[in-house]
């Protein structure tokens, strides 16, 4: 018989003991469990599925929302800064540009279809007219057109070498030939540079440099008081008529393309070192925070689609685009990255008590 001791130790179990599951809470439990996987099955499906047939007319629903919208309601002057500092001027160009740009410029500047081009392709008659008419009407233009073409140094110094050469050579072959006349000749030349201490070559490259010098000044000089402005603009219209109908391909005259020795390389690298110091200038950040500053204060009330609009992006090209992307969405819909997010999504929503509740999932 029991003591009172264990028939009271016995009841505290009881009622304080939580029950133990049976066989049957253990099969609604799994089948609680497969009702919801097998609802969260079917609605990754359904819309997965829904999406797909609603993605042509969602995505036009997004655009047309998304160009009501102001520009200032999602992007500041600084956020435009930002974007040019940090993404554009704050790294060089990376190899795989500086690449693409040799290639780039060896496949524009080397195509077989330049040679069938003229330069009149690219300039048009009118555009040299007006460039003509502008610079012969103002004075310090035309000036320093004329130095370029009459009185540069540059120039001088190799008609001096041209005339030095001719002359010599000249002298040379006529000595040659001249017989005792010339023996005579050559014996004087070795007196004089005797007498004088000097190169009669020396002498002459001197004697020729300076005068052509002051004659091409002198040159410069008259052109610049007497060349009208209309004879200045003709001058330059009849340059460009001598060259425009010379193919494209002429250009590749001036240029090297052995392996060891390219000019596109030293052309990318000279981009290159010349967008390197200007990303880092303060001139540059300068210019380009003034520049966004002017561009967001013209713009800053104006809606999206009037910025796309600027762009030429209307609703035609946004059709297009629409029509480009939509592979890429129903592929996305379709991944299987997508499908466990969905599925991680819909478990969380019906692990919520609420919801348990709704469905009677409880555990009784």
């Amino acid at each position: 018989m029991l003591t009172t001791t264990t028939q009271y130790n016995k009841l505290s179990i009881t009622m304080t003991s939580k029950p133990m599951q049976t066989s049957k809470d253990i099969q609604n439990s799994d089948q609680h469990m497969l009702t919801i996987n097998s609802l969260i099955d079917a609605q990754v499906t359904f819309m997965q599925q829904w999406l797909r047939k609603q993605a042509e007319p969602l995505s036009f629903e997004a655009w047309h929302w998304f160009a009501d919208q102001p520009l200032s309601k999602y992007v500041s002057a600084e956020n435009l800064q930002h974007l040019i500092n940090d993404w554009l001027l704050n790294h060089p160009l990376s190899e795989v540009v500086r690449s693409d740009i040799r290639d780039i410029l060896h496949t524009i500047i080397y195509h077989p279809v330049n040679d069938n081009v003229p330069l009149s392709e690219l300039v048009d008659d009118t555009q040299v007219e007006i460039l003509a008419s502008y610079i012969g009407s103002h004075e310090q233009q035309r000036n320093i057109l004329i130095h370029t073409l009459v009185g540069n140094e540059t120039f001088a110094d190799l008609l001096t070498q041209t005339l030095y050469h001719a002359i010599n050579d000249f002298m040379e072959t006529t000595l040659d030939k001249a017989g005792g006349v010339g023996k005579l000749m050559k014996l004087g030349r070795s007196s004089f540079e005797k007498a004088t201490n000097r190169n009669l070559d020396e002498k002459l490259q001197a004697y020729l440099h300076r005068n052509i010098k002051d004659l091409a000044h002198r040159a410069e000089a008259n052109a610049q008081e007497h060349l009208s402005n209309e004879e200045v603009a003709r001058l330059l219209i009849t340059g460009w008529a001598r060259i425009k109908e010379q193919p494209i391909s002429e250009i590749q005259t001036y240029l090297r393309d052995e392996p060891n020795d390219s000019s596109i390389e030293h052309i990318e690298a000279s981009i290159q070192q010349s967008y390197n110091r200007l990303r880092l200038s303060p001139y540059l950040h300068n210019l380009v925070a003034a520049s966004v500053d002017t561009w967001y204060r013209n713009h800053q009330s104006d809606t999206i689609a009037c910025v796309a609009a600027s762009l030429y992006i209307d609703e035609q090209v946004m059709t297009q685009l629409n029509t480009a992307l939509l592979p890429i969405v129903y592929d996305a819909l379709e991944s299987q990255w997508l499908t466990a997010h969905l599925h991680e999504m819909l478990q969380e929503f019906y692990s919520q008590p609420n919801i348990k509740n709704i469905f009677n999932f409880n555990d009784q």
